[in-house]
């Protein structure tokens, strides 16, 4: 089963930060279509958090036509979603990810910076992408 999880000290409010992560958990395929997200009380049991801002994350989910609550049963991830990448595509991707997460810290880089530094990379090569 899904769980979310907050960052109390990232800046992002707290029924962003559970949109996002359904978002990636989609994106990534953690979430398939017809799984079910835990119900908001479940949420606000395991998280502390108010019912309405889970209530204001899911009814964004839907409005982005990633989800669709159904009264007395929950909310559930739509059948009509973009393909995901291949899971092992994200497997061996991560894996470079996390040997470059090593080699940046063990260089000295604290978070700020790595964010910073993968920020700055990601905009330059999303850049030449777009006009190549």
């Amino acid at each position: 089963m899904f769980h979310f999880r907050l960052d109390t000290s990232s800046g992002v409010p707290p029924y962003l930060q559970l949109v996002q992560q359904v978002q990636q958990a989609v994106l990534l395929g953690f979430l398939q279509p017809g799984d079910r997200l835990p119900l908001i009380r479940e949420v606000v049991k395991s998280l502390a958090i108010n019912p309405n801002t889970v209530a204001k994350a899911y009814r964004q989910l839907e409005q982005e036509d990633l989800v669709t609550g159904r009264p007395g049963h929950g909310t559930f991830v739509n059948d009509t979603l973009p393909a995901a990448v291949p899971p092992a595509t994200y497997t061996s991707l991560r894996h470079g990810l996390q040997t470059w997460l090593r080699r940046a810290y063990a260089a000295g880089l604290d978070d700020h910076a790595i964010a910073a530094l993968f920020s700055s990379v990601h905009h330059q090569t999303k850049t030449k992408r777009e006009t190549a």
